[in-house]
């Protein structure tokens, strides 16, 4: 994952809701899928294997944050399950079959969780995070970002 893309997903993070959180998680998984299956593509094994474990801990994640009040919850557990599975064997196997596997069971609840974000207007799980204000400056194509507000304490004092 590139330092732009963790720079994305932390700004990202800063102001979701419980419901985009779950998306931003499957952003990043499908990240390190998309790393890994270029990875195996060009025969590098060593960041193959690390963008798979990579993948695997988001997904173990999402498996740790389930809530087992619901009854869909031991639903999820199992796929999750599958998809480390599939995860660990392409691995073992040095072949992409079945992280495209992965991806296509995880891009159908990848879009259903998407639309359930849309539909959420909880608060940010984050408060007082600083605000990123994004705007064009006058060089062509170039994007400033500014940060309001920090010159406020973040609620540590020495």
């Amino acid at each position: 994952m590139t330092q732009e893309k963790k720079q994305e997903f932390t700004r990202r993070l800063t102001c979701c809701n419980r419901g985009e959180m779950v998306v931003i998680m499957y952003d990043i998984l499908f990240v390190y899928l998309k790393d890994a299956l270029k990875a195996q593509e060009e025969g590098r094994y060593e960041e193959f294997k690390s963008s798979s474990g990579k993948a695997q801990q988001v997904v173990r994640r999402l498996m740790d944050d389930l809530d087992f009040s619901y009854p869909i919850a031991g639903e999820l557990y199992r796929i999750y399950q599958f998809v480390n599975k599939l995860l660990a064997l392409a691995v073992c196997k040095n072949t992409s079959q079945n992280i495209q596997d992965a991806q296509k069971l995880l891009k159908n609840l990848y879009e259903g969780f998407a639309e359930a974000a849309k539909q959420d207007s909880s608060e940010p799980l984050m408060q007082h995070a600083q605000q990123v204000v994004a705007g064009m400056t006058y060089q062509k194509g170039s994007l400033t970002e500014t940060l309001q507000g920090s010159e406020s304490s973040r609620g540590f004092l020495a």
